[in-house]
């Protein structure tokens, strides 16, 4: 099959890509800047939003048949000032948008769009367990992905099967949230974050990728669907696997009012959380490889 992917040099993009290529599938690769891009023949590099023009005229002919939109701005790029927020949000809308325009000039339509997305839309709670089917809450993550998701379902009124993959904590060794969680279990100085009652809602990046394929390969999914493993941890928990699989003390508490000072508003990623199900993928019999967070510890390192 022919893929068209946007943000593809992201975390989650490169691995999807690689496996896909991999199955022996071709890739058309959205990015910002074709410097030290080489084209292979399973993967085609292709510049968009480029001084206001789309990249329309090279995928005119061209027969796509799955759309995957991985583009934003990261979340952790820096403290949350009032222009970053604006960055966060606009980066994710005008992407998107792009997206759109390139699917009404397609002239085969994709049989499925997915779209990233982000179980940030549920809020926080120590008490409450999230599923697909809840509302967003109203603070600035779940107000962002809420415009996000509603932007990308335009896609329906081309009668393309769309899904929003609201991503949990992607557990990868090559980036992402896990190495900064490491590195201080690494030099001997690790300790619960905040309260430590807080949960993580995490997928190992295997079962993230395996999931979309999975998605992929199941035509009746639709709609948002949560990538979460089916048992979340609490930060303390979490802490304690971490110590247990390097052999390093887990000592030192880092306090939440710190992290707020430090990181201000953006600190709510990590001293606040959330228990998040897959409805969808547990009741479609998804099979994890990684179920339980000692597991995916274990293997990535």
């Amino acid at each position: 099959m022919n893929f068209l992917i946007a943000g593809g040099t992201g975390l989650i993009g490169q691995k999807l890509i690689q496996r896909l290529i991999e199955e022996n599938h071709h890739i058309f690769c959205l990015t910002r800047s074709l410097k030290n891009k080489t084209n292979t023949n399973n993967l085609t590099f292709i510049q968009w939003m480029h001084d206001g023009k789309q990249p329309c005229e090279e995928l005119k002919g061209k027969k796509i048949d799955i759309i995957i939109n991985l583009a934003g701005k990261s979340l952790n790029s820096g403290r949350w000032t009032e222009n970053r927020k604006k960055q966060i949000v606009e980066s994710r809308i005008k992407a998107t948008m792009s997206i759109l325009t390139i699917i009404k000039n397609l002239t085969h339509k994709p049989i499925l769009f997915l779209n990233a997305s982000a179980i940030g839309i549920y809020g926080t709670s120590e008490t409450k367990t999230f599923k697909e089917t809840d509302s967003p809450a109203n603070d600035f993550l779940a107000s962002t992905v809420a415009k996000w998701e509603e932007c990308a379902k335009k896609a329906a009124a081309y009668s393309i099967r769309t899904v929003y993959c609201r991503f949990g904590v992607v557990l990868s060794n090559k980036g992402g949230a896990l190495p900064k969680l490491m590195l201080p279990y690494q030099l001997f100085f690790g300790g619960k974050i905040g309260r430590g009652t807080q949960w993580i809602s995490w997928i190992h990046i295997e079962d993230c990728i395996k999931a979309m394929l999975f998605i992929i390969d199941h035509s009746t999914i639709q709609g948002p669907v949560n990538f979460t493993a089916p048992q979340p941890v609490t930060m303390k928990q979490m802490g304690e696997i971490i110590s247990k699989q390097l052999h390093r003390p887990n000592w030192l508490p880092i306090p939440s009012l710190f992290l707020k000072t430090l990181l201000g508003e953006m600190s709510i990623l990590i001293t606040e959380g959330q228990y998040v199900e897959s409805k969808v993928l547990t009741q479609n019999n998804f099979p994890y490889t990684f179920p339980s967070l000692q597991k995916a510890i274990a293997d990535l390192y």
